[in-house]
């Protein structure tokens, strides 16, 4: 009985290896078979980011101001990031959010992250709150930086609310190097700004901060913040949108401005607005082609085909449905791009085709 037995084994066995064998060889002459190859196809992503999803364990979960809910995210491996990055997190419900990183880069083994409750958003918010606890795991992407500390012979920060995020660690950083940095901060009260008592400790020496509670003295002057500032100087600005277009009029000359946005801005470009005419997209690895109608996002159009892919804000200032172009004139509108990602990528939210045609690398 053994004999026969044997030879079954031997028979089955052999047969899973050949089939992993030419499994192996189809993979490697196509690495998203059953699809067709194509030389590096990197759609979804710039080619200086990280896309990979990982899972984190939340071990902490604090309360970092009134209505602003702190996470800490720990696993294995993590790669480093700087000061200004974001996290995407994959909540529960599916939904992509991007929450700025605003830990310490030097802790190797997890990334902290906050957020305030925005009743009348769009959910992403609400759902941390309410669903993210200590003891669960959430997928994250990245961590992105699109808001970088770049040198700069002084620096001033003009920040409200949450905004203060993305700037903590970049402050915390200059503090340490002992460069020149100044900073305005507003909020609604001194009870809503997160990390308020560690940030005038770092500026304690000198004057650095100042803080300006809505319901104790009003809005933040910031044009008074920004003048008689030294050529050269790095401007840095997050916050709701009237902070920012404050900080873009009153901008000095010879200063470079440097914005991180939470939101759209107002009256930016939308993907079905004027000249939004009709037009094709192919879809080069998929073998199909679809129609976008004159008042349908890409992103819409593409999504009936191909329901997993990836987006989130579809305002064009997150990046999270960022593709790759392979042929097509593009018409940008979103808010995000460098020039140079500009010339073969576009956010399918937001952005159209200039022309009857766009060759997408999906």
């Amino acid at each position: 009985m053994a004999l026969p037995r044997l030879r079954t084994v031997v028979l089955v066995s052999g047969a899973a290896l050949l089939t992993r064998r030419a499994l192996k060889r189809r993979i490697a002459r196509s690495p998203l078979w059953p699809l067709p190859a194509l030389p590096e196809p990197i759609s979804g992503h710039s080619k200086r980011r990280a896309t990979a999803v990982r899972k984190l364990l939340i071990t902490g979960r604090t309360e970092a101001a009134e209505g602003v809910v702190q996470l800490r995210l720990e696993g294995p491996a993590l790669p480093p990031w700087s000061p200004g990055a974001h996290l995407d997190l994959v909540l529960p419900s599916g939904l992509v959010r991007q929450y700025s990183l605003c830990g310490d880069p030097e802790d190797t083994g997890a990334y902290t992250v906050a957020t305030r409750l925005v009743t009348d958003g769009r959910g992403g918010s609400r759902e941390v709150h309410e669903q993210l606890q200590e003891g669960l795991e959430v997928e994250v992407r990245g961590p992105r930086n699109r808001f970088p500390l770049t040198e700069a012979p002084g620096y001033v920060f003009v920040v409200g609310g949450i905004g203060i995020t993305p700037v903590l660690p970049m402050l915390r950083a200059l503090a340490a190097s002992g460069a020149e940095w100044r900073l305005l901060y507003g909020g609604r009260s001194r009870a809503s700004m997160p990390f308020l008592e560690e940030i005038e400790k770092l500026g304690a020496d000198g004057d650095r901060v100042t803080v300006v509670a809505q319901d104790e003295a009003g809005h933040p002057d910031v044009a008074g913040a920004l003048t008689d500032l030294a050529p050269g100087t790095a401007v840095y600005c997050c916050g709701p949108e009237p902070l920012m277009a404050a900080a873009t009029a009153g901008l000095p000359e010879g200063c470079t401005l440097h914005l991180e946005r939470f939101s759209a801005a107002t009256g930016g470009a939308a993907g079905s607005g004027e000249g939004s005419e009709a037009f094709e997209v192919e879809l080069r690895r998929s073998g199909r082609t679809v129609p976008v109608a004159a008042g349908q996002s890409v992103l819409a159009a593409v999504r009936a085909e191909l329901p997993h892919v990836a987006y989130s804000c579809e305002q064009g200032f997150c990046g999270t449905c960022q593709q790759r172009v392979l042929e097509g004139e593009i018409d940008h509108r979103d808010e995000l791009l460098t020039d140079d990602e500009r010339g073969d990528s576009m956010l399918i939210c937001v952005s159209r085709c200039r022309g009857g045609r766009l060759v997408l690398d999906l």
